[in-house]
Parts: structure tokens; sequence; C-alpha cells
């Protein structure tokens, strides 16, 4: 963003993408024949960045960033020192405040954050006296400028570098789309053109907030489940929007972890936030434009390759160890068999994990979970009737009522037949969606008839997945061609956890 005065607050909207699967040192050749930039000339800047920061990380709990920004050689540098504050931080679009102005060293100034929301964090300038480097940013930046017939101006910045905090490093391969004028659908029309043939990924993590996890050494960590609190005086499609935000957040941040990591936590997370994304679209149904909502068939490939991943995970992680001693029982031959069959379960794990990489880079998946995140920012701005018919102003706690009262009859109904696997699948998904709609509504609800219908459904699911957990591993086991007698062991033990639950 351009220096401007520091005495009006600036806005900066940006779309921020990873690039999955690219090989750095051709993607600047690859966007420059992208036909919505081939006929731009680009300009290379090369950006040195330090971030500061109190011992405390204080200015990190505050969702604030300060840094001094070196531009061009070390012999003429020029150096800008910018503020900025944090968003809503569950989204690929950003919009955030940025205050940023040239000063004449490499040193911080504090005279110049005077104008700007610095003198409600640091009032007496102990903050400012406190903060120290925290960490690095260094990297090439190719930019193309592109301005649309609608008037509205992007740039398109190619960032290809690394971070640095301490000895620690990562690199950084992303792109940045930031609106300069005009309305942000213009940056997914854009992104979009690009998701055609780049695979691109939308990524909800700052290079400032990816500087602090490498300097805390918790890079790529799973993300679980953070509901967001609801008020009651909501309209229904703002609720709806704000935990389907959450939920494919949780989903999206664990899709880009996948790229580097290899926690099975990480997979089962993924999965988790997508399945919590789709119930909740299921329950949220009457406050969706249903004709808006994007198919899900263009993520069928890559949610088929995670779930193969969680079996062969679950299997070799969870549901075998606790039963290698009732299997081997001091017997030489069966401890070989055993061991042969857990080697083989882990290098189909690494085969697949390989896959579900590959589907990560086909740009039909970054084109989808664009539409995605493009939807849900429009969503507060749709009108809330859906297929029900409920109106705008329907009381929000009442209507969650309903909704969970609803789905709790649905497993009651279902839990009356659990005499074959299809019957027990089936009161399985619905433990899962009654769980995960009072998550997502657990401050609109009554207490204690939720608490005990909570504890019902986890029992459900958590009695019936450990038998189909079991059933799994038997069925994975049997594919490997490894001992039969072993194969036949695991069918045991899964008809006696039928049975039992």
């Amino acid at each position: 963003m351009k220096p401007t005065d520091l005495n009006r607050s600036c806005q900066e909207i940006e779309l921020k993408l990873a690039l999955p699967g690219s090989d750095p040192s051709s993607l600047v050749k690859r966007l420059a024949r992208v036909p919505v930039l081939s006929r731009r000339k680009p300009t290379y800047q090369h950006l040195h960045n330090i971030y500061y920061d109190t011992p405390e990380q204080l200015l990190r709990q505050k969702r604030v960033a300060l840094r001094i920004r070196r531009v061009g050689s070390d012999a003429k540098p020029q150096w800008l020192q910018t503020l900025k504050s944090g968003g809503h931080g569950d989204s690929a679009l950003s919009q955030r405040g940025e205050w940023e102005v040239p000063v004449p060293s490499a040193t911080l100034a504090l005279d110049v954050l005077k104008a700007t929301p610095w003198a409600g964090i640091d009032p007496d300038g102990t903050v400012f006296r406190a903060l120290a480097p925290c960490f690095v940013t260094t990297f090439e930046r190719t930019s193309w400028s592109v301005r649309r017939r609608d008037g509205s101006l992007i740039e398109v910045a190619l960032d290809l570098g690394h971070i640095v905090a301490g000895k620690k490093l990562t690199p950084i391969c992303e792109l940045e789309l930031e609106l300069l004028a005009g309305q942000p659908a213009a940056l997914f029309d854009l992104a979009q053109q690009i998701a055609r043939t780049i695979a691109v990924l939308p990524v909800n993590v700052s290079k400032a907030e990816r500087g602090y996890a490498l300097a805390m050494d918790c890079q790529d960590k799973p993300l679980g489940a953070k509901p967001p609190k609801l008020s009651s005086n909501l309209p229904l499609s703002e609720a709806a929007g704000r935990v389907l935000r959450e939920m494919f957040c949780q989903f999206t941040t664990n899709l880009n972890a996948l790229r580097t990591s290899d926690d099975p936590e990480v997979v089962h997370q993924a999965r988790v936030g997508w399945r919590r994304f789709r119930s909740a679209s299921r329950l949220f149904k009457p406050a969706l434009a249903v004709d808006a909502v994007p198919s899900w068939e263009a993520l069928q490939t890559l949610l088929s390759f995670l779930g193969e991943l969680r079996d062969l995970d679950v299997a070799r992680t969870d549901t075998l160890p606790p039963l290698a001693d009732a299997y081997v029982a001091g017997d030489a031959q069966r401890a070989d068999a055993w061991e042969t069959m857990m080697q083989a379960l882990q290098q189909a794990a690494s085969l697949q994990r390989k896959s579900v990489r590959y589907a990560l880079n086909r740009p039909t998946v970054g084109a989808f979970l664009l539409a995605v995140t493009q939807w849900l920012e429009d969503l507060s701005a749709m009108p809330s009737l859906g297929d029900a018919g409920i109106e705008r102003k329907v009381p929000l706690k009442g209507w969650a009522r309903r909704r969970i009262v609803r789905l709790h009859s649905q497993l009651k109904l279902a839990g009356k037949d659990r005499s074959s696997p299809a019957s027990q699948h089936r009161v399985r998904i619905f433990a899962k969606r009654v769980r995960y709609g009072i998550e997502a509504l657990h401050t609109l609800l009554s207490k204690r008839r939720t608490k005990r219908w909570y504890q019902q459904a986890e029992g459900l699911q958590e009695t019936i997945g450990a038998a189909r957990d079991v059933m799994q591993a038997g069925t994975l086991v049997a594919k490997l061609e490894t001992d039969r007698g072993l194969v036949e062991f695991l069918r045991g033990v899964a008809f006696g956890q039928t049975r039992q639950g």
C-alpha cells in the first residue's frame, strides 16, 4: 500500500492465496502467461521486513503487527514503518487497518505512531520502549497492476522468499491480491481466472502470523473447532455466516497444513472441519440462498483420499496398537506377522498422503474453495428467506432450540434400529449432527437439556465408532495380503464390540 496520511484511517483489503505444489523457479513465468496478466508489465522489488513485539508478545495478543520494511538494495535503501490491525482472521479475504509511512532509517519512530490506534495500545510509551525484533521476512516480490473495465484496480503480488526466527527458517511462496479500488468481488473474479491454470489454496494466515508460529515452534499445528459465540439478536443469515466461516476456516487451515505436515491429527481435524461445515449447512438451510451454494462435486476426490488416509492413520495409531498383546500372546511368529502388518500400513499411509497432496494440487480444488470463501463473505448480504420460508426477523434463540429438538428427534428415531452396519452408520451420522449442532448454537440453548443430549450423542458416536474402526482395520489388513489368522482375529474383535454396542 502506498504511503498515506496517518490522520485518516486506512483499510487494506486483500485476498491471500497459497500455491501448493508449484515450483517457485517457474511461477513468475507461469503467472505471466495467465491471460489477465500476460499483457501487463511486472515490477520487481526486494523486501526485507523486521517485525517487532514485546517479550510477552503483547502486539500478537492484540492482533497488531508492527514492522520496519527496507525496500531496494543495501546501497540505496528506503525505509517504511507499518502498523497493521488484525481482521476477523477466519477468512482468506483480509480487511484490516493499515498505516504506513516513510521513516529515515531502520529505527522505529514513535512520533509517526501517535496518530494511529497505537495511542490506545500504549498511552504512556511503556510498550514502545519494550519492543525488540521478533522475526524477519525477506522475499522477492513480482507484482502486476490490473485495472478492470468495472473501474476496480488490483495489485497482484507474488512473494518468494523466507521467514527467519532465530535459527529457524520457513519458505514464503504465496500470492496476494490487494484491492486498491473497487469492490471485493473483483478480487475473487481475478483469483478465479488465475485458478484456472495454477493451483491455489485460500489461506487466512498472514506472514506475521506465520512468523509468530515459527518463533513459537508451532507451525502447521492441527486446528480444532472454535465455535463462535452467538447473541440472540443476530439475524439468522449473519449467525449462519459466523458459524460456517469458523468451520470452513478449520477445514482450509488444516488443508494448508497438510501440504507439509505428516501429523495424523491434521488429517483428522481437516475432516472434522468439513463434516462440521456440511452439517451446519443443513442446519442453517432455511437461512441460505440455496441456489448460491457452491456444488461440492469438485472436492469429492480430495475428500475420498482424506477418508482413506484417515482410516489408515486410525488403524495404525489408535485401533491396532492396544490389540497387539492379545494377538501375539508371546508367540514369536505372530509377533513377526504383527510387525510386518504395521510396516505395511505405514507404507500405505505414506503413499496415501502423497495422493492427498496430489489432489490438493488440482486447480479445480482451489477454484471451489475460492467460490465457498466468496459465498461466505456474501452470506450476510443474502436474504434470509430459504426454501422453508423463514422470515429475517425470526428470534434466533427460538429457532436454534427448534432445530436442535428436531435433530435430537431424528437421532432417537434412527437409534431404534441398530441391527445392521448400515443402520448403525446412520445412527452415528445423526449423533454427529446433534453434537455439531449443539456446539455451533451452544450460547443460544438451554444448558441442562442440551448437555444431556450432547453426552448421549457423544456416547453413541464413540461406541459405534469403536466397532467400526476395528472392522475397518480388518478390511485394510485383508487388502495387504498378510497373515490370514490376523485378519480373522480382527474380525472377531469387531464382532464382539458390535454385539456389546
